[in-house]
């Protein structure tokens, strides 16, 4: 079953991790679960005053997990939402007697409806600024023209042409939005601009319609209309057209796009489009989760041309991507190539190399930040000179290089620890509470792990000798960090069934008597037991399932004194460095 608890709400009410059972849980296992912590936590199995207490609070905590997880209307709302979606407005309205798939479903029309009303409340804002840089004097020079002129030995690099363009929409309803757009554009000192009202509506779950209303200073009024419709679930059409007004009269268009799923990652395109610049156009884009490829072919006037594309993702943290495509036509040939990179949060950085005959080469710089987009065509020169491809190719990746090692990195690691400090002051109290649950957990499990333990050791079984939960140091490089672990023995030994340990994937963090040491930093249980007589080890990281013994972590016996052991306080946070 999938889970959409949000960070915060893993580790501090995870009910799953505090019945220590899987996601798939049956309710057999929910009733066994309960059942064992029950005995272990009920208030009167002690006589002590305050434990009594803490037994009680502890048991509360226990049944309101099993309540919520035993019940599947409460278990499928938990799973979607977390504890929070227990309360979230529109609960009222959902039937009680409702399938979880229903009951879904129905959160997430509440969800979508809270969502709406959001949206109607901000504008949607996009942008792009496109700034067109000839260089090619840095290739192209001719040494004789620059003989006679004061200063011809620095290379003469201009901005030759520039276009900005910026929209926002404005929903007026549920299913009409008002979009308004402007651009600007310059090249060689000759520029105009343009301004644009549309109106969309959604007509039904199948399309929407859109009307366009425009004018500028060098093409005139502009008015349009576009239809987008779902014929079935694997087709689609989009059908435009519009009038555009000039000193040379109407001058009408029209543009139509059939597009179908040819299988599940496989989309074919056939465009037709006709006014003012006629053509016919095919194309087949296959994307996948490791790669992206188009194969086009155009007849038109006066761009007929066949191009084919490919783009492979790496599947890494920063989603680098790798590109190449080439394009022939009447216009000539065209191969390009590049990379992308993810440099923040919101910030994709990319470059691309073109090199085409009768074109020359040039270098593309790209960088979305949010939703803007910045765009650097460089034009290098006019010819196919093996030097202006080279640094073309070569200069942006030391470029980038650099900038990575001196500004990027530094920042992200800096915006980390700054995220990583207020996840810190925003849970301190949390972190506090679940520390004091844990600390009185560990009191309540004393007597049953003394029984557990007597009773393993009277069949040579499962003995756990030490435990630790938390950030562990294992690389010499990071010598200076300081660890931060729990000692959690006594409850993993508390765990302990017929010589068996088994815990699932859920994070170890909500497990009784433990808690989390080191907010918002990767952790991971560090066990060192005994089975059969002899000694054994484990490391294993936050979420993943454990089962012991495990025959594969035995080692000599003469290494346990290269293990660091430390002192069983419960609810200390040791400082140490592993090895």
């Amino acid at each position: 079953m999938a889970s959409a608890l949000d960070d915060d709400e893993i580790g501090n009410d995870d009910y799953y991790s505090l019945l220590n059972v899987r996601r798939e849980a049956t309710q057999e296992e929910l009733k066994a679960a309960y059942r064992r912590l029950c005995m272990l936590y009920h208030p009167d199995k002690h006589r002590d005053p305050e434990l009594k207490r803490q037994a009680e609070q502890l048991f509360n905590l226990v049944h309101e997990a099993y309540e919520v997880l035993s019940d599947p209307q409460s278990r499928a709302i938990y799973d979607i939402y977390g504890k929070r979606g227990l309360d979230v407005e529109g609960w009222e309205v959902v039937e009680r007697k409702r399938t979880p798939a229903e009951i879904r479903e129905e959160y997430e029309r509440l969800q979508t409806e809270r969502e709406e009303r959001r949206l109607q409340q901000r504008t949607n804002p996009k942008g792009t600024i496109s700034v067109g840089i000839d260089a090619t004097d840095l290739f192209d020079r001719y040494e004789e023209d620059y003989e006679d002129m004061v200063g011809g030995g620095v290379p003469h690099v201009e901005i030759n042409k520039m276009h900005i363009s910026q929209s926002i929409e404005a929903p007026l309803t549920t299913k009409d939005t008002a979009i308004l757009s402007g651009s600007l554009s310059t090249h060689n000192g000759n520029g105009g601009g343009t301004i644009n009202l549309a109106l969309r509506r959604v007509t039904s779950a199948k399309g929407w319609g859109e009307v366009e209303v425009g004018a500028g200073d060098t093409h005139g009024p502009l008015f349009g209309m576009k239809i987008f419709r779902n014929l079935t679930p694997r087709f689609f059409v989009t059908a435009q057209c519009g009038l555009q007004f000039s000193s040379r009269g109407v001058r009408p268009g029209v543009t139509t796009v059939l597009a179908r799923h040819l299988d599940k990652n496989t989309m074919g395109y056939l465009q037709w489009r006709w006014g003012i610049q006629s053509s016919m156009n095919t194309s087949i884009v296959r994307d996948t989760k490791s790669s992206h490829f188009t194969f086009a072919m155009q007849l038109g006037i006066p761009h007929t041309f066949m191009m084919m594309s490919y783009q492979y993702k790496f599947q890494d943290e920063d989603q680098t991507k790798i590109k190449g495509s080439v394009k022939t036509g009447f216009f000539g040939t065209v191969v390009e190539y590049g990379a992308e990179r993810k440099i923040s949060r919101h910030s994709v950085l990319g470059a691309t190399v073109s090199v085409g005959v009768p074109q020359g080469v040039s270098l593309k710089i790209k960088l979305n930040r949010a939703s803007q987009t910045y765009f650097f065509p460089i034009h290098l020169t006019d010819q196919l000179l093996p030097s202006a491809v080279f640094y073309a190719t070569v200069g942006p990746l030391v470029f980038y290089l650099a900038i990575q090692q001196l500004v990027i990195r530094p920042y992200v690691r800096a915006q980390k620890e700054q995220d990583l400090e207020k996840q810190r002051e925003s849970s301190a109290s949390n972190i506090a509470k679940k520390k004091q649950e844990a600390e009185a957990a560990v009191l309540l499990m004393q007597e049953s792990v003394r029984r557990i333990i007597e009773a393993e050791e009277s069949r040579m079984g499962l003995i756990i000798l030490n435990a630790w939960y938390g950030k562990f140091v294992t690389d010499n490089s990071r010598k200076h960090e300081r660890a931060k672990v729990i000692d959690v023995t006594v409850p993993l030994q508390c765990l302990v069934k017929d010589s068996k340990l088994i815990l699932t994937e859920a994070t170890k963090s909500g497990l009784p008597g433990f808690y989390d040491p080191c907010v918002g930093e990767e952790k991971s249980l560090k066990v060192l037991y005994q089975f059969r007589g002899v000694m054994h080890q484990v490391l294993s990281g936050d979420t993943e399932p454990l089962r012991i013994p495990k025959q594969s972590c035995s080692f000599d016996t003469n290494g346990v004194n290269d293990v660091l052991v430390l002192p069983p306080s419960m609810g200390m946070i040791h400082t140490a460095s592993f090895l």
